[in-house]
This record gives structure tokens, C-alpha cells and sequence, in this order.
């Protein structure tokens, strides 16, 4: 994501670590347990609806109570907690606004023929035997472009999406592709904020830290393409035989111009130019909006006998275009604004239970106890990706993830002689590209909300996400390219 502009926002300087003298390790972990415990038996056990439709949200919410209960018995103060929450609620704002922006965007890109355009042209181009891996180069393009994983989703990851699931492509594999090329770009880019965030806190400059990076880096995403290569290959698609009947029905639907490209590219080069991501995206659902009328009368006359309520509705509420072709109806959909609540509910409960466990020092402990096991070099490394992941998973947040582990780790790197790029390159080995895969996770929550794809549909071909973490514990354990400091 992009500093300073980046699609998140969060005001990464105020990120602090609160110790507890008081609570010890097993106290720390009750609400880790209680979590975990209630997620596993509502994903394996109550098929996602323990609680009904808002589960997820209101078992983390549960975690946060047991939390405070616990700091409570531990000497932290309920102004203290709240406190904390409110700082996390604040952090998330622009988020939350953002994602309110992009449910607008889906809903103004499709009644405006944005994203119809995308699909009608991606299908002439992109065939099957080539689709993901392009769809992999074409986000990390874009992604490095920009320093966000978030604006590539946005823009050309929804266009994939819909150009995949067209060609009857696994929407999982697609929005796996996206994520892997988008996380690729984001952890590369000198203009992401973790990308900075991490030399920052392991003690080295951008450019080494990133230079370093590629060591790990480029191994993976080659054999990501490579996996991605061998699916699009294989692949038994429906969709392929069928693109002479879609091209028909988008162009009876749509009145299809390559003029109709001139919106998501404006907002691309808004981006560029650093202007704030509020500003572009609210750009991007204007433009739309004033395209729809230009090209999509039709569409505006057939939803609504206003063709003001018909953009309104697509900007806050649900929009269904019917073609006369059964596949494309699913995907000539949005939900608006509203599309967008699930999500920002779960981001929300993610930082209440973040908060509280922050607040009350079970971040600081847990991490604390992990960096007792580095008793070896292959060891420092393991905990460093451990605790990555586990603070992805607890603080549901990829700058706890980088910010706390940096901060308890670095002085274990340099009392190993280990030069501090190693650790920078560990924390986005693992902090940076894992964030996508929990799903209430501020990454994965976004990510998931936008492509319109579950993290469970998408873990597994998330291939550069997941493997990250692997090719540096390979590179640690096999003694490959480990720095030492000089002066040792």
C-alpha cells in the first residue's frame, strides 16, 4: 500500500507496544484459545452460522470480551481498553470509507459499462491457456506501479474477475492470481508503506531492504507462475466455447466503446500523481456516473423510470442487469455501498478484539515468549515468522504484524551478527503477504469484500501469499544469502 497516500491509512508512527508485567503467558493466550476455538467449530462444525449471517464478527467479539475480562484480572483499567479500541477504530477509518468508495465503484463501473467493456474486450484477448499467469503479471505490474495491493484490486482485480468467470474459470483461482501479483507489486514497491515500514523498524535503508527482498522474492513468484501456468493449461473451462454467445449479449446489453477505459485509467493516474485515495476513487464513481449517461441510457432507463434513482442505486444499493445470457447475470451485479456492511462489521469487530488484547499486553507477552525459543539462527528466523502470522491472526492488523515483531526482534538479529535486512525481509516475508489470508484481517476482509471471492475460496491459489513464509525459512535453514553484520 502506498505511503502517506496508501488505501489504508493507518497512522503507523502511533503504533506502540503496551507491556504487562502482570500478565503471564497463559493468561495472555485464554482469549487466543477461546477465539480460535469458536472460528475452528463454526467453520468445521456449524457451516459458518453458529450466530447466524454476522458469525465471525460476533465470535470476535466474544474474544474481546473474554479479553477484557482478563485484563480486568490483570490490573488494566476499562478506559485503558476502551481507549486502545477507539485508537484501533480510528486507524481504520479511511478503510472503512474506502471500501464504502469501491462498493460505489462496482455499482457505477457496471451500469456505466465500465466493467461490461473490460470483460467484452479481456475475453477477445485474454484465452484461457494464458489467463492466470497474465492476470499474476498484470497485477504486480500494476501493483509496483502504484505501491497498493489495495488500488490493483480495485481497479484491474475486479475486471480479472469478471473476465475469468466468464471464461468459466475458478473465481478462487482468479482472485488468487490477483492477490499473488498484487502482494508481489506491494511488498517490491519503494512506494508502499510497508515496503518503508519494515527497514524502518529492523535498523536498515529502503533500497538495501528491498534489494535483499529479491533474494526470497523472485524465487517465489517465479514458481508461482510457473503453478499458475501449469492451471491455465489444464484448466477444463466452460466458457471458452461460449464467448461468440457473450460477446453477443454484452454488446446487446451495452452500448461497448474503448472510450469507456478513459475512467479506471483516470483513476490509475490519480494514483500516480499521489492524489489522497478518497479523492481518486470518489473520482472514479463521478466519472462513471457521467458516463452512464452518455453511453448507457438503455441500462438507466431499463432499472429504474429515473435515471437519477438508477444511478443512486447503484451507488448505495443492489443493481441487477438481465442480459439474455445466464452466465453473465451473476456477474452483472452489485451490491453498492450496502454490498459493503459484512465487511466493515468484520473490520470493525477485528479491532475491538485487537485493541483489547494490545491494551491489556497479550501481544507484547505472546511475542515476548516466541523470542525465548530463538536459541539458533534457523530458530530467530521461525519466531519472527511465527510471530508474524500469529499477529495477523490476533491484532487482525499487517502493521502489528511488522511493527511489534520488528521491534522485539531487532536487537536478537544483531546479537546473532545477522545484518538488520534480514529481519526486514522476514517481517514481509511474512507479515506483509499472510495478512491477506485471514480473512478478518483488515487485508483479507478488503480483498475478499472487493473481488467478491471468500478467503477460503482463495487461500490455496494464493500461492505467492503462503508460500512467502516457506522460501525464507528455506533460505534460513539452508544458510542461503544470510547477512552478516560487518563488524562481526
Amino acid at each position: 500500500m502506498q505511503e502517506d497516500d496508501n488505501l489504508s491509512e493507518i497512522n503507523i508512527e502511533d503504533q506502540k507496544i503496551i507491556d504487562n508485567k502482570e500478565l503471564n503467558i497463559w493468561e495472555a493466550l485464554i482469549p487466543v484459545v477461546v477465539l480460535m476455538s469458536l472460528l475452528a467449530y463454526n467453520i468445521f462444525f456449524a457451516d459458518g452460522e453458529m450466530f447466524g449471517e454476522y458469525s465471525n464478527q460476533i465470535i470476535l467479539l466474544i474474544g474481546g470480551f473474554v479479553a477484557f475480562i482478563d485484563g480486568l484480572f490483570n490490573k488494566v483499567t476499562p478506559l485503558i481498553m476502551v481507549q486502545e479500541i477507539w485508537e484501533n477504530l480510528k486507524s481504520v477509518f479511511v478503510p472503512i470509507m474506502i471500501l464504502f468508495l469501491v462498493g460505489a465503484l462496482a455499482g457505477t463501473w457496471l451500469v456505466s459499462g465500465v466493467i461490461p467493456a473490460m470483460v467484452y474486450y479481456g475475453l477477445q484477448v485474454l484465452s484461457p491457456a494464458i489467463f492466470l499467469p497474465a492476470s499474476v503479471i498484470i497485477c504486480a505490474i500494476i501493483s509496483v506501479a502504484t505501491g497498493s495491493s489495495w488500488t490493483t484490486s480495485a481497479t484491474v482485480g475486479i475486471a480479472l474477475v469478471g473476465i475469468g468467470t466468464a471464461l468459466g474459470i475458478n473465481p478462487g483461482m482468479i482472485a488468487g492470481a490477483v492477490i499473488s501479483g498484487a502482494y508481489f507489486g506491494d511488498k517490491m514497491s519503494p512506494l508502499s508503506d510497508t515496503t518503508n515500514l519494515a527497514p524502518a523498524m529492523a535498523g536498515t535503508d529502503l533500497f538495501t531492504h528491498i534489494r535483499y527482498m529479491t533474494i526470497t522474492t523472485v524465487p517465489t513468484i517465479i514458481i508461482t507462475l510457473i503453478a499458475f501456468s501449469i492451471m491455465s493449461a489444464t484448466i477444463d473451462t466452460t466458457g471458452s466455447a461460449d464467448i461468440s454467445g457473450l460477446l453477443a449479449s454484452i454488446k446487446s446489453t451495452f452500448t461497448i466503446s474503448p472510450l469507456l477505459f478513459l475512467v479506471p485509467l483516470g483513476v490509475i493516474a490519480l494514483i500516480l500523481l499521489k492524489t489522497k485515495p478518497l479523492i481518486a476513487l470518489g473520482a472514479g464513481v463521478l466519472l462513471a456516473a457521467v458516463f452512464a449517461f452518455v453511453f448507457q441510457m438503455d441500462v438507466l432507463n431499463g432499472l429504474s423510470d429515473s435515471n437519477f434513482t438508477a444511478i443512486t442505486n447503484a451507488i448505495f444499493t443492489d443493481t441487477q442487469i438481465t442480459t439474455d445470457n445466464e452466465k453473465l447475470n451473476d456477474l452483472f451485479s452489485a451490491g453498492g455501498m450496502k454490498g459493503m456492511l459484512w465487511t466493515i462489521f468484520l473490520i470493525c469487530c477485528a479491532m475491538v478484539f485487537g485493541g483489547i488484547m494490545d491494551a491489556i499486553g497479550a501481544l507484547s507477552r505472546i511475542t515476548k515468549e516466541l523470542l525465548k525459543l530463538a536459541t539458533t539462527v534457523f530458530g530467530l528466523f521461525a519466531s519472527t515468522v511465527i510471530s508474524c502470522l500469529g499477529l495477523n491472526a490476533i491484532a487482525s492488523d499487517q502493521y502489528l504484524a511488522i511493527v511489534i515483531p520488528g521491534k522485539m526482534f531487532k536487537k536478537a538479529y544483531e546479537d546473532k551478527g545477522l545484518a538488520p535486512e534480514n529481519l526486514s525481509r522476514t517481517l514481509e516475508d511474512s507479515g506483509t503477504v499472510t495478512s491477506v489470508l485471514i480473512p478478518w484481517n483488515t487485508c483479507g476482509a478488503y480483498q475478499s469484500g472487493v473481488l467478491g471471492v471468500g478467503v477460503s475460496e482463495y487461500f490455496l491459489y494464493a500461492i505467492f501469499n503462503w508460500l512467502s513464509p516457506f522460501t525464507t525459512l528455506l533460505f534460513a535453514a539452508l544458510n542461503i544469502k544470510i547477512r552478516q553484520l560487518k563488524n562481526k
